[in-house]
């Protein structure tokens, strides 16, 4: 039996136009009907099961926003895109804040068409059952009314192409929901490919991003494709993306409204086709308002946000995720599980987590780590590091000394070896923290602990922790 050939709604006024397309289509395998109107379009789409629809923006009776909007309530799962003026991207991030699935500039591009159709035509995973598919125990973890929430907003950001912004404290796992809304998707047999803006030397961003070719400076002995062109087909995830320089950000803004890249040392522009996720545990708006970041740059990402919510407002999820965390690493050591005490599970509900999930990973180990009995216990949990939000965090620490996992030594505990000695060790252990949550990128420590790059090497020269790597 033959597979029934895809059927695709084309509505544009221009006749010659859709004639073209439609050639283009059918080329493709794929089956046209033509509208030229908006309420024709509708009458199409209430007689007819479309797979997919493309629209163009300026009809004689509406538009195309209108169109996208109404097919969003009759039809939320049919992808439709929109044709747009080339350079029009204002009209493009409106189309797809109105559930447009993405949107193809005029001139028609014809490689551009052909990715957007293939995109639109694998569909996602069904209503995203999470259970039916088992991605809420690997990565969505919790019944929270804020995961709740944001398990819906996923439901709407799966169906699309337009760009997400997640945004969300260091540690809540924005990578990891990056991650889910990639596997959400109608790109999820494609890369994902992960990207830590902070952590790549600026000297080398332009040519990790971009690709250089071979003999194009100093050390290029060959040529080399750039982690943008590595998600070709799939999802770039771009995190910490306000660390990205100035000069990095135009290009970046380049590739992502054109679909185009151009190598360091190349004459030619390649064409990626891929969907941008950013994320950033800064406020991109008042870094916009400083003048730190572009803000065409800032308006063509955020389109869809997702706000992942910190540990500390999750109510019992903490639990599940303790519990979580057990039996993971107790597999992946080949021990036993053990139970939480009664008093360990009030201990752990009650905590701040400023590295939030990550955080309770780590206290989760150490504390199997401590454990010789059939339980975990409050002395096991107690004696977890403490990770510090900022250095503003200390002040009230040494208030209460005992309200994180490990607090700082007892208030009872007088410093047996000095005053000054117990202070620099304090703020030793203050530096390794900020260091741990940031993967040792001294830089975004710096900013975490609100000193400047040079005063934190000095203190790192001044416990010894300093490195020759940047």
């Amino acid at each position: 039996m033959l597979e029934q050939q895809p059927l695709v709604l084309l509505v544009d006024d221009e006749e010659d136009l859709c004639t073209l397309m439609q050639i283009s289509l059918s080329r493709m395998g794929i089956q046209t009907h033509i509208a030229y109107r908006l309420e024709q379009a509708k009458k199409l789409l209430l007689e007819h099961r479309y797979d997919a629809c493309l629209t163009d923006l300026n009809l004689p009776d509406g538009n195309g926003l209108q169109l996208v909007e109404w097919i969003n309530q009759h039809f939320s799962a049919l992808p439709v895109a929109v044709l747009t003026a080339y350079g029009n991207m204002d009209i493009a991030v409106a189309a797809l804040k109105a559930g447009a699935f993405d949107f193809v500039s005029k001139p028609i591009n014809q490689k551009h068409l052909e990715q957007l159709l293939q995109k639109a035509l694998n569909k996602p995973l069904e209503n995203l059952s999470y259970s039916t598919h088992g991605l809420e125990q690997k990565l969505l973890i919790g019944q929270s009314l804020p995961i709740q929430q944001l398990r819906v907003t996923l439901n709407k950001i799966a169906r699309s192409q337009a760009p997400v912004f997640i945004t969300g404290e260091s540690g809540t796992g924005k990578e990891v929901i990056a991650n889910l809304v990639h596997r959400l998707s109608n790109r999820n047999d494609g890369p994902f490919i992960a990207i830590n803006c902070g952590a790549i030397p600026t000297e080398l961003m332009e040519s990790e991003l971009f690709g250089h070719k071979k003999g194009s400076f100093t050390g290029a002995t060959q040529d080399k494709q750039g982690l943008i062109q590595s998600a070709h087909g799939g999802s770039l995830f771009l995190d910490e993306i306000a660390e990205l320089p100035l000069s990095m950000q135009v290009k970046l803004l380049r590739a992502v409204q054109e679909k185009r890249i151009r190598p360091v040392g190349s004459d030619a522009e390649v064409d990626v086709d891929f969907r941008v996720i950013s994320a950033s545990h800064q406020d991109l708006e008042l870094l916009v308002q400083q003048g730190r970041f572009r803000q065409d740059l800032f308006f063509r990402i955020h389109v869809m946000d997702l706000v992942i919510p910190p540990l500390r407002e999750r109510g019992d999820d903490i639990l599940l995720l303790a519990h979580h965390f057990i039996d993971k690493i107790s597999q992946e050591w080949g021990t036993p599980p053990k139970p939480l005490t009664e008093r360990a599970k009030d201990f752990l509900l009650h905590q701040y987590y400023p590295g939030n999930v990550r955080e309770l990973r780590n206290i989760m180990e150490r504390a199997i780590t401590l454990s010789d009995d059939e339980k975990i216990d409050l002395p096991h949990l107690q004696s977890a590091p403490l990770r510090y939000a900022s250095v503003s965090s200390l002040a009230d620490q040494q208030a209460q000394p005992n309200l994180s996992a490990g607090g700082l030594v007892s208030s009872k505990k007088l410093p047996e070896e000095g005053l000054e000695l117990y202070l620099e060790n304090i703020e030793k252990d203050i530096l390794l923290n900020a260091l741990n949550l940031t993967h040792w990128n001294r830089t975004l420590a710096a900013k975490k602990l609100g000193m400047s790059f040079r005063s934190l090497r000095y203190r790192l020269k001044k416990f010894g922790l300093d490195t020759d790597e940047e």
